[in-house]
């Protein structure tokens, strides 16, 4: 088999920490309240991560990265996400592309889209597009409880 896809789902709720930043796609947005998560809790990175494991049938993130492992608290998601494709270029597979669906009534990410788009990209070894939709007001994530991402990732073989 040449290709492989995977997809990946992550939500969090926003954390009653004082002081918890915001972190999507390995961006930090300024002044919103974070995401409550063993690691940086950085949804989109979780998404795609998760997306490329399940492609290579490597398992997810709570079987490599565990949250009962204290060696992950407090963790930059980028960096999680860049084991993730070394633990894909072990097996010789990379990332041919990724996409993600940030969902969530805020913050509103199209400033910063590109930056996001170039961090995941550059962490996952390969292209990662990044967009966004709100949830209407409709349920937990309508009621601003959290944010969820979505994701499909394309593998491809390395040839060497």
């Amino acid at each position: 088999m040449s290709a492989r896809v995977g997809i990946g789902y992550d939500v969090h709720p926003f954390s009653a920490e004082e002081g918890r930043e915001l972190v999507l796609g390995g961006v930090r947005f300024a002044g919103e309240r974070g995401l409550a998560g063993h690691s940086d809790a950085d949804v989109a990175a979780h998404a795609v991560a998760d997306a490329m494991l399940g492609a290579a049938g490597l398992g997810d993130l709570g079987t490599h990265f565990p949250d009962r492992d204290e060696q992950w608290a407090g963790f930059d998601s980028l960096e999680l996400l860049s084991k993730v494709a070394g633990m894909l270029a072990e097996v010789g597979l990379r990332l041919a592309n990724a996409d993600c669906t940030v969902v969530g009534e805020r913050p509103r990410i199209a400033a910063v889209r590109e930056q996001m788009m170039e961090r995941l990209s550059t962490a996952a070894g390969g292209p990662v597009h990044v967009k966004a939709t709100r949830p209407e007001r409709l349920g937990a994530l309508g009621r601003e409880e959290g944010i969820a991402c979505m994701a499909v990732a394309l593998l491809e073989e390395i040839v060497t």
